[in-house]
């Protein structure tokens, strides 16, 4: 109903920010990554979803369509609304929950507020099929078929230490892989990289 809202920014809260248009002060409900962007007395567009319930109507905000549309992917979830899809993309914004989907890492999911483990895993199962791979390619590694084990054997090593699959997922792919590398230098340089 409302695609976006366009105008002065009045003030920005802790969870929302006010806009200003044209006289009418709208509150919509934004996530922590895109209100640490914006500032009072700026103007600003926000691609909209409007939220009805039994006892309210509020308006979730972003700065760019792409995570609009993973909002309203999320909360096709069963048991996934408005307030913990925006929990979850504050936690792991765009392509960070397209990649931590993809490669099936609910760990990194779950650890948004209010989402526990087998929430996150049926976030990770309805979703999976439903990404766009296109973009996310850049983040997983292209190494990581078989042709590479010595990467796998790295992310399954970071795994190991306590790391996320999504965090090791990306952390090898920033490595420069050399043939005479073995799996030690490798998780030496992804922890430099991670710490």
């Amino acid at each position: 109903m409302i695609s976006y809202v366009s105008g002065i920014v009045e003030y920005v809260d802790t969870e929302k920010v006010v806009v200003d248009n044209h006289g009418i002060g709208i509150s919509v409900f934004m996530t922590n990554d895109d209100l640490s962007v914006i500032g009072e007395g700026e103007e600003v567009k926000l691609h909209t979803y409007f939220n009805v319930k039994e006892d309210a109507m509020q308006l979730y905000g972003f700065l760019n369509r792409e995570n609009l549309e993973m909002f309203k992917l999320l909360l096709t979830v069963n048991k996934v609304g408005p307030k913990i899809a925006l929990g979850i993309l504050s936690t792991c914004p765009g392509d960070m929950l397209k990649m931590s989907i993809v490669s099936g890492d609910s760990k990194t999911i779950a650890s948004s507020p209010g989402v526990g483990a087998k929430t996150a895993e049926r976030i990770v199962l309805e979703l999976k099929d439903k990404i766009e791979i296109e973009g996310v390619e850049d983040f997983v590694p292209e190494n990581s078929s078989a042709d590479s084990s010595l990467s796998n054997d790295v992310v399954d090593a970071l795994v190991e230490l306590g790391y996320s699959k999504s965090e090791a997922i990306s952390a090898v792919k920033r490595i420069d892989e050399t043939d005479d590398m073995s799996v030690e230098d490798m998780l030496k340089k992804a922890l430099m990289l991670i710490g």
